[in-house]
């Protein structure tokens, strides 16, 4: 069987060192760093290193510098909104002008990726399509439910409105490996789930837009302490400790077993 671990601690004799990418408040970020050394009290070392942050916004909304600040990191920001206000372009990778400016805007993360010899690139909350390769996202739905067609019910940002609006019963986060699509990589990791509690009946949310989505953002912010913030390090360290690996059709297998549905937390 011709496997492909994601990372391979063999080859190394260092700990994996991990890029941080984020746009916002950092949760994730915060998490994974925590993760990072609390594994290092415990254990006497951690299997992975975050060795810089980096970030999409430069206008103060995002928390990055002042993480890096906490926790003796470098950071580095480049906004991607000013960078495509400068050339006139929209903002978009859905035309070839917009990939091309992605590509371009990308060059600089992935000068920086190259100089501090990262080897995987940890997405927390990063809200731009990035063209990196090497990156570990986490998203919060259950990837692992499909569309009768075959593909992934509950991508994009409105993720957790989708599956609310749609009758689950039950939300769950998921961590991929991204490819050049949108929440299309293969999948790795399935949180516990988060029971829905709807104050109202669905129909009714439904006829009040604005709060069915004040419902979705509070389930979402629910679902990051029991999802996101336990599966989003716990898959940075599988993959550093080489748990992950990929076949030659990009599928999963954890610990040299295949996993068609994510490595799941019940």
């Amino acid at each position: 069987m011709d496997l492909r671990p994601l990372f391979d601690p063999l080859k190394y004799d260092r700990p994996m060192k991990v890029a941080a990418f984020m746009s916002g408040s950092g949760t994730n970020i915060v998490k994974l760093l925590e993760h990072e050394r609390r594994l290092e009290k415990e254990e006497g070392r951690s299997p992975f290193e975050v060795v810089f942050i980096y970030s999409d916004r430069s206008d103060g909304r995002c928390r990055g510098e002042a993480i890096a600040l906490e926790h003796g990191l470098p950071y580095f920001s480049l906004d991607i909104r000013a960078f495509h206000r400068r050339r006139g372009i929209q903002r978009t990778v859905a035309t070839p002008e917009g990939m091309a400016a992605r590509e371009e805007y990308d060059a600089v993360a992935r000068r920086l990726v190259s100089a501090f010899g990262a080897d995987v690139i940890a997405l927390g909350g990063y809200m731009s399509y990035t063209t990196l390769k090497g990156c570990v996202n986490v998203h919060p739905a259950d990837l692992s439910i499909k569309n009768p067609d075959g593909s992934r019910k509950y991508v994009g940002d409105n993720a957790v409105l989708d599956a609310i609006a749609a009758g689950e019963r039950k939300l769950r986060a998921s961590t991929l490996w991204t490819d050049r699509g949108v929440d299309t990589g293969p999948l790795l990791m399935v949180s516990a789930p988060l029971e829905v509690a709807l104050p109202d009946s669905l129909e009714g949310l439904k006829a009040d837009p604005e709060r069915l989505q004040r419902v979705a953002d509070e389930h979402q912010e629910r679902l990051k302490e029991i999802g996101d913030w336990v599966i989003f390090p716990r898959t940075v360290e599988m993959i550093a400790l080489g748990r992950f690996s990929l076949d030659t059709k990009n599928r999963v297998y954890a610990d040299s077993s295949l996993v068609e549905d994510g490595f799941r937390i019940a």
